[in-house]
């Protein structure tokens, strides 16, 4: 008698697409001002943080520029010498008009203390205008100063150094900073799969790295235009690395957990057919002939 064997109708399986892990940013780090590098404070393969200080130029003229407008902005000897006067200038106001309401003095003489007081005051609130001025001066010198030191725009690691110790800085960059946590991930899908991926949607990333295990990252970025050329359409997605286990210029697997029929209908907005039930298949001897299918 002939045996009946189940052969489960199998789902063709979703293929994950190649994709490349990059830096989630990378900064030509140069400097604002023309200079000669004085001092490298960090090497390549270093990590380094936002605003940490990367190289120093050389700023002889800078520092004299601060130490000079300091010394201005802390002067006190004219400020103290201009309320002396007009406190002195105060008193004798006050002394004039009791002479006056005594009918000691003329009131010529009253007008004239009164104006001596309005010149000190005006003189006072003069020297504490120039004193403000002197102290905005300070911080003007204070920031340049501060340009010829080159700091970090990102928090990352350091991927080159260009110039050395005496070089010439101008237009060339001085370092090249790479943001390695989070990660950048790149994947370019046919145009099948338009429609079915969203803002904030969690993909499946496996780099092509020895001991490394998938990863969840999520999409960041739908280009709005599919290429002609190719008929596909490129998606970003953000793949956290806190431990900065993984190196940036990896190749890697994506797998958005839907087959291209699947993503085609979902796009269209048509449902998926429902699963067919598994059919049934005789074997046995060809002397036998075919039975009919038995379903359970």
């Amino acid at each position: 008698m002939a045996a009946l064997v189940l052969f489960p109708l199998a789902a063709p399986a979703a293929q994950p697409l190649g994709c490349l892990i990059e830096p989630f940013r990378v900064s030509e780090v140069g400097s604002p001002v023309i200079g000669v590098v004085e001092t490298i404070l960090v090497e390549r393969g270093d990590l380094v943080t936002a605003g940490q200080a990367l190289a120093t130029l050389r700023s002889d003229v800078e520092r004299q520029s601060v130490a000079v407008a300091l010394s201005k902005a802390q002067a006190v000897g004219e400020l103290q010498a201009a309320e002396a006067s007009a406190m002195l200038a105060r008193q004798k106001l006050v002394r004039a008009q009791d002479l006056a309401n005594q009918n000691f003095i003329s009131s010529q003489a009253l007008e004239q203390a009164r104006a001596e007081a309005a010149v000190a005051e005006n003189r006072l609130a003069q020297v504490r205008e120039q004193r403000g001025v002197f102290m905005r001066e300070h911080q003007m010198a204070q920031a340049q100063l501060g340009l010829r030191t080159i700091r970090s725009p990102i928090t990352g690691v350091v991927v080159d150094r260009y110039l050395s110790i005496g070089e010439r800085v101008e237009e060339k960059p001085v370092y090249r900073v790479a943001m390695v946590n989070p990660l950048r991930v790149e994947v370019v899908l046919p145009s099948s799969f338009y429609g079915t991926v969203r803002r904030g949607m969690p993909v499946t990333i496996t780099p092509d790295f020895p001991g490394a295990t998938a990863r969840t990252a999520n999409v960041t970025l739908v280009d709005k235009v599919i290429d002609g050329a190719s008929n596909t359409f490129r998606i970003r997605l953000e793949l956290p690395n806190p431990d900065l286990s993984l190196p940036a210029g990896l190749r890697c697997k994506a797998d958005l957990g839907l087959t291209p029929a699947a993503a085609a209908q979902k796009s269209a907005g048509v449902k998926p057919a429902p699963a067919q039930s598994p059919g049934l298949r005789l074997t046995g001897s060809p002397a036998q002939g075919p039975q009919p299918a038995v379903h359970r």
